[in-house]
């Protein structure tokens, strides 16, 4: 017989209905009946005692917010009844330790990636386009199309395809192959554009600067074609020193080209073809050799979450986070907005105090220019969320903060700062999917585990992204944007370990090129800059 609650910690006092529950239904749960007052779809939250106004509403085993007016037991909570509320942080409260899993079976496992000359190994190897500013965007598209049909030879899309039919009326000429032929074996070629580099704050510049080195410092890239115009605020020489800070010793082919100095377009973009090619070609030459799973390095996020994600998905990430962690790997846990309510716990998790100073810091500076903008945080949770059951942001909160698993905080980033340590990392980005991950990548990961309720097709240029979701419902409805479902743990048919370990194999066997992800396949590579400042 199917559950139809469950408890998250045994400190909550509200459940997760697990299946839709109507008004007059009686259910048995923890050795008592009770009598649900309101329709419940699955995924909302039923009271397990009844809360007076400003009642505190605990979830996760934290405040996830207070009761607006009087909830009675077995009732459901909405955003009418229960508003955002959490505790209030004072730094290290208690000592921390923690005891890491048994990765025993691990320990010998490698992935086979690519071996660079720092000691960084990637999971691709991609030659990758970008402006410093977005005057250039337009000759970044010039060279995109110029490579993807003579390097990629890549098919017509399935509407372009539908399109020739139709111009030709279903004709022959609709039928000419669609084939798809690389001309290189071992490098893809990949195009970012973005609004950034100038008009806004100088400071949005040079967090751009450090973003776009963190790119091509990420062991997935090869290589780098950078295009600039020359007036912008995103002076080539800030770039540069961006990339010297994140690594001194950087050794690779990075080609910058200006085009104020090279005059017309042709003569810039004839350069830039002829030498570009050349680069790639010598980048095919890279292979994949065996590497140690401690130089997987992989970013946790969470997207179009649901009132599962908290309870399936996520700590499934969080099992993962923590095998890495043991096997002296890589995790990188961000979305600050969504970390509100839980930041006591991380702050008690810091290996040193004064990282979770930085991380409270951060936080603070954060909330301020929300406020100052006339939001807060408790305006996180988007319609889609709440519609799902996560109705405040601490809630949303305290799932979310599931993927970063039990491991120590080992170290605090702020935006635009590269991973220079294994274990639990934390980076300071907003909770948008896309700027989040974007960031990660930037950060250093070379694999992104990404998990959704409601499905959310967020890809990436150079890093693979795996799409989890949260139930097999979505797994079934939307099967080609998700690459693994968690929804037997909602069933009880699997454990969070059992779970994390299938997920744990899926990223080797995509880490070593032998799966290709879905937003890979829907050549997904979506990359937006987080703009901090305003414009001048």
């Amino acid at each position: 017989m199917q559950k139809k609650l469950i408890k998250v910690h045994p400190t909550d006092n509200v459940a997760v209905a697990l299946v839709n529950l109507k008004a007059g239904d009686v259910v048995s749960f923890e050795g008592e009946e009770i009598d649900i007052l309101s329709d419940t779809k699955a995924k909302h939250k039923i009271a397990l005692e009844t809360f007076k106004v400003g009642g505190r509403i605990i979830m996760y085993g934290v405040l996830v917010g207070s009761a607006n007016n009087t909830i009675k037991k077995g009732d459901v909570l909405t955003t009418e009844n229960v508003k955002h509320q959490s505790e209030k942080v004072y730094g290290r409260t208690e000592t921390f330790s923690w005891t890491p899993p048994n990765v025993d079976k691990w320990k010998d496992k490698t992935f086979l990636g690519y071996h660079r000359e720092d000691g960084q190994v990637g999971t691709e190897n991609v030659w990758l386009f970008f402006p410093l500013v977005f005057c250039e965007n337009r000759n970044i598209e010039i060279l995109k199309d110029v490579f993807e049909k003579e390097l990629l030879k890549q098919k017509a899309n399935p509407y372009q395809m539908l399109l020739r039919s139709l111009v030709n009326n279903g004709g022959e000429e609709a039928l000419v192959s669609n084939d798809s032929v690389n001309v290189f074996d071992n490098i893809d070629v990949k195009f970012v554009t973005h609004p950034g580099g100038c008009g806004a704050i100088r400071q949005d510049s040079e967090s751009l600067a450090k973003l776009l080195a963190g790119y091509v410092n990420n062991p997935n890239v090869a290589g780098a074609t950078v295009l600039s115009l020359g007036c912008q605020n995103l002076q080539i020489s800030t770039f540069k020193n961006a990339m010297n800070a994140i690594n001194p010793n950087l050794n690779k082919p990075v080609l910058i080209f200006e085009q104020q100095q090279m005059g017309t377009i042709d003569n810039m973009l004839t350069t830039v073809v002829k030498e570009s090619f050349e680069a790639i070609r010598k980048a095919n030459d890279a292979k994949r050799e065996p590497a140690p799973l401690s130089k997987l390095k992989v970013g946790l996020e969470c997207g179009g979450s649901d009132g599962f994600s908290g309870i399936s998905a996520n700590p499934t990430l969080g099992a993962v986070s923590d095998m890495l962690a043991a096997l002296n790997g890589t995790a990188i846990l961000s979305e600050f907005p969504e970390l509100c309510g839980v930041e006591q716990e991380l702050v008690n998790r810091c290996v040193e105090d004064e990282k979770g100073e930085k991380f409270l810091k951060l936080m603070k500076a954060y909330e301020k220019t929300v406020v100052d903008a006339g939001s807060g945080f408790d305006m996180n949770p988007s319609p889609g969320n709440i519609k799902d059951g996560l109705i405040t942001d601490a809630m949303k909160s305290a799932g979310a903060a599931k993927k970063g698993g039990t491991s120590p905080v080992q170290d605090v980033l702020d935006y635009g700062e590269y991973i220079t340590k294994p274990g639990l990392n934390l980076l300071c980005t907003p909770g948008n999917d896309v700027e989040s991950t974007t960031a990660m990548v930037g950060a250093g990961a070379n694999v992104v585990l990404f998990t959704t309720g409601l499905g959310t097709p967020t890809g990436n240029p150079i890093a693979p992204i795996i799409k989890v979701s949260s139930n097999t419902e979505l797994a079934e409805r939307m099967p080609d944007i998700i690459d693994i479902e968690t929804g037997a743990v909602i069933r009880g048919e699997k454990t969070i370990e059992e779970m994390a370990d299938e997920m744990l194999s899926f990223i080797i066997d995509v880490a070593s090129g032998k799966i290709q992800t879905k937003a890979k396949l829907l050549n997904q590579n979506d990359f937006i800059p987080w703009r901090r400042g305003v414009s001048l």
